[in-house]
């Protein structure tokens, strides 16, 4: 085992530690000089240090396979990838006006629809949304804030800066994964702590306390606040629990509530039923209430639409707020930006093709080797073409998808995603590539986490980061290089 970082390189990529040979970027030294002063046998200590604390933690994530669900520890890598907090702060800003600017969006389409009839948004791409929710049309949430919490995909190419690969706005995921990885880190990296000032992350309970507090139809000290899960089956069940605990809100399930002749919903306890105010929910829209959705769902609570409706609950995120999570809405955020706060975009999109274009499409058509294609409304990595990964019969299969329903496919270029240094098999050193996904809160107010998850592809040459997928995660650490210790 020898972990050589004078020879590690990431040749084509920009990467996040390293600018070349032997060089670490400066706000990565420190960690970079730390790492190299350990012993092969060191880093093999933190590492198993690092295996064990998630296993005692009991970190998980779920994989659906055709054999059934299988729970599986944590993938994770024990080299932090670092950020520049001077970098970071314009992107965070940057990440608070594009919330900002679709929650307008979202509103204006359930009410004036200002934005089709101005022309800035073809109709028809509207009427053929998949999350778009006619039964939410008129309800006017507090604040006009549809997604409170947002989890933004972020990617680095070549040039070092970050571009918005997708958006996340019905039920985004990973933030428990965040600060577990920061524990974690904590734990076996805690040496570093001492010669590198790095940003906070664990006053994220307590803002999505604050942001989910302030959506309270009552007034009052301690609104009553719920997480509503589907159950210990989901994917992200560990997250439901582990923010309801830090939260100190109770964790339920779509039978433990119901709603009254009153309109109010209300939490069965053991002393009788207790009024609910917010419920921060992670169950999909169709399966939210079988009075209004799917009649069929046994996740949901019958009547929440009409409580939430009348004004006696709040529901983060709101019903139809996916409707902005659509790959072909993502397309047209630049313009959305510029009609509701007359701004230009401070994160810009990665360069995207709208094969409902006829030129466009034919482009799309003639150059699938050598782009990713990506349905509108799928998410997890399932349903796309990664062109230069692909086969011939695979691209053919795709060019005939793409003209049976051209309105539902984008297409990307293959990006130069930037890499890190990542322990791989006998403790080598090896770039994997990487995205980065922030998460945003917003109600009275905004807020941005400093850094977020970061999803690392473990395989090499992989694009795919997504842990059903093979992915793994780093601990993500913003910087200040100008604050003295």
């Amino acid at each position: 085992m020898t972990i050589d970082w004078g020879n590690y390189a990431a040749s084509d990529f920009y990467d996040e530690l390293m600018s070349s040979p032997g060089n670490a970027r400066k706000p990565a030294r420190s960690l970079v000089s730390h790492l190299r002063s350990l012993s092969d046998e060191e880093i093999e200590q933190r590492r198993i240090a690092a295996d064990s604390t998630v296993k005692e933690m009991g970190v998980t994530f779920t994989v659906y396979t055709e054999g059934g669900n299988i729970d599986r520890a944590w993938p994770f890598d024990i080299i932090p990838r670092v950020i520049s907090k001077k970098h970071w702060d314009l992107t965070a800003k940057g990440l608070k006006q594009r919330l900002h600017a679709l929650n307008l969006f979202i509103d204006d389409l359930y009410y004036d629809q200002s934005i089709i009839k101005d022309g800035i948004i073809p109709r028809y791409i509207l009427e053929q949304s998949k999350n778009f929710r006619p039964e939410c049309v008129g309800i006017s949430p507090r604040f006009g804030v549809w997604a409170h919490i947002c989890g933004t995909d972020l990617v680095r190419d070549k040039d070092g800066e970050f571009y918005v690969l997708e958006d996340n706005l019905r039920v985004p995921s990973g933030v428990a994964y965040m600060l577990e990885n920061r524990a974690i880190t904590k734990r076996v990296l805690a040496d570093v702590y001492e010669k590198v000032y790095i940003e906070p992350i664990d006053d994220y309970p307590a803002k999505l306390f604050d942001t989910l507090a302030a959506l309270s139809p009552r007034k009052q000290k301690e609104p009553v606040i719920v997480v509503l899960t589907p159950g210990i089956y989901n994917s992200a069940y560990f997250e439901h629990a582990y923010l309801a605990q830090q939260m100190g809100a109770e964790l339920v399930e779509g039978s433990d509530l119901i709603v009254q002749s009153d309109d109010c919903v209300y939490m069965k306890t053991i002393s009788g039923l207790e009024r609910v105010d917010v419920i921060y929910r992670r169950i999909d829209d169709l399966f939210l209430d079988p009075e209004v959705f799917n009649p069929d769902s046994a996740l949901g609570v019958r009547g929440l639409i009409r409580a939430w409706r009348a004004g006696n609950v709040a529901l983060a995120n709101a019903p139809g707020a996916g409707v902005a999570d659509d790959k072909v809405v993502y397309a047209f955020v630049p313009q959305i930006i510029k009609y509701y706060l007359d701004e230009d975009p401070i994160v810009n999109n990665v360069e995207t093709y709208l094969c409902f274009d006829d030129k466009q499409r034919e482009y799309v058509l003639a150059n699938l080797e050598k782009l990713v294609i990506k349905p509108a409304n799928e998410s997890g990595g399932y349903g796309m073409l990664i062109g230069p990964q692909s086969t011939k019969k695979e691209r053919s299969e795709f060019a005939e998808l793409i003209k049976a329903n051209p309105r539902n496919y984008i297409a990307q270029p293959t990006l130069a995603l930037s890499t890190a240094p990542t322990l791989v098999e006998n403790n080598q050193l090896e770039p994997r590539h990487l995205d980065l996904r922030p998460f945003i809160l917003q109600s009275d107010k905004t807020y941005v986490t400093t850094g977020g998850l970061t999803r690392v592809a473990m395989k090499r040459g992989s694009l795919v980061v997504n842990s059903s997928q093979g992915g793994g995660s780093k601990d993500t650490w913003i910087v200040d290089t100008e604050m003295k210790l």
